[in-house]
């Protein structure tokens, strides 16, 4: 196996066996600290290791054994004192974990991650790091703050954790509405990090979190299958995922919904969706935010193209959206439907009245890029996509927003 291969195995191991590791010691240990420690080592160690000896068959029995022990060195350290009895229990005993509604190991670390304790940017900022693998880095860009206070906020939130000691365990029945819904914003933005990631030196789409966000809300539905919001959730994701091999080309670049190939789409993850969406409009009950998203990308992907796409209707659920959310990115959002129903001059009046909120988010200035290129004025439209690239972080994006800017000549 050549050195790229040793490295491409080490990468495919980190996206799909992190959670499990830091789960599984977290169970163990009941210690943030100790478990994200203990997987950085054991990483660190096949990255040493794996190019001499080979990769190993199971290379997340290997990843999970191999930090069990850096763990287990670690408690010695600082707990010098412990008997022999103690010592032995430490490394044979494997305690049973409390029984939960679902036995999943990660969907216990993400209820953990994800206590009422913690402030709701704290549950998602952890959640991101010791469940999603993201670096600080690329979390700090997921909430435009500063790379030092996005590390700050995660050290703090592991040791209020283990301060308080919040227990590792999915919650019960009666308790479950009340902490669903955080769960529910993690996951979703988890998704986010996947569909466009923030880091300039990974892939531009994350499949490994979006599957992963899939999978744990499947979990979450079949907990709560009356619950309206994870079925909306599900749907969103469902039919976003559908649509990712037609996101990027070949030469990796960002593809716009209006040049995609619609029939590469995944036909099957949108009947899925659409199913979902259309048993919460049956039963009748007011929408939350994640329905009501997944409405609009229902009408989306039920269009044959952009021009088939009912935007009044886009616009109308927006609206509604809006009472619900009335946060900046809504309104921009809503302002891109604005444009196709009455035309880019009234939605970039929309637009600039969000720059005070929307500043330093590249999206803003990539709106309106494209709403000043559609009304001519070409030399505002590339000042505009200056400010997009300098601010974007998906390497397919800034391929794309290149093009488009270089495209005016």
């Amino acid at each position: 196996m050549s050195v790229t291969d040793v490295r491409e195995a080490i990468s495919r191991a980190h996206h799909e066996e992190w959670a499990r590791v830091v789960a599984a010691l977290t169970g163990r240990f009941g210690d943030l600290d100790i478990a994200e420690e203990a997987a950085a080592e054991a990483f660190a160690t096949a990255v040493e290791r794996w190019p001499a000896d080979g990769v190993p068959p199971n290379p997340g029995a290997w990843l999970t054994t191999t930090a069990r022990r850096k763990a287990i060195d670690r408690v010695r350290r600082e707990n010098k004192r412990v008997d022999k009895q103690k010592e032995a229990q430490l490394m044979y005993d494997d305690p049973p974990e409390p029984p939960g509604l679902i036995d999943d190991e990660r969907l216990r670390l993400i209820f953990t991650c994800c206590h009422p304790a913690l402030a709701m940017e704290t549950r998602v900022a952890l959640t991101l790091r010791m469940v999603g693998g993201l670096t600080a880095t690329e979390i700090a860009r997921a909430f435009l703050v500063q790379e030092t206070a996005m590390g700050q906020r995660i050290t703090r939130a592991k040791a209020k954790i283990k301060a308080a000691r919040i227990p590792y365990r999915v919650p019960s029945a009666a308790d479950l509405p009340a902490r669903v819904s955080g769960v529910l914003a993690v996951l979703y933005l988890v998704f986010n990090e996947g569909y466009l990631a923030t880091g300039p030196d990974t892939d531009p789409v994350r499949h490994d979190l979006t599957a992963e966000a899939i999978r744990l809300t499947r979990l979450i539905r079949a907990l709560m299958p009356q619950d309206g919001e994870v079925a909306g959730l599900l749907a969103l994701m469902l039919l976003i995922e559908a649509r990712r091999t037609a996101r990027v080309s070949g030469s990796g670049e960002l593809i716009a919904l209006d040049e995609q190939d619609r029939g590469a789409w995944d036909a099957a993850l949108i009947t899925e969706g659409h199913r979902l969406v259309r048993e919460r409009l049956a039963t009748g009950a007011a929408p939350g935010r994640y329905q009501i998203l997944a409405t609009i990308n229902a009408v989306h992907t039920s269009a044959r193209g952009v021009r088939d796409t009912d935007w009044s209707q886009v616009v109308a659920l927006y609206d509604q959206l809006v009472r619900l959310d009335p946060s900046p990115i809504v309104a921009l959002n809503r302002a891109i439907a604005v444009a196709e129903l009455d035309g880019p001059q009234v939605a970039l009046a929309a637009v600039d009245r969000l720059e005070d909120k929307l500043a330093g988010y590249h999206a803003y200035h990539a709106t309106r890029a494209d709403l000043l290129r559609r009304l001519g004025y070409g030399q505002q439209s590339r000042a505009a996509y200056d400010k997009a690239i300098d601010l974007a972080g998906n390497t397919a994006e800034i391929t794309y927003l290149t093009r488009r800017r270089d495209q005016l000549g």
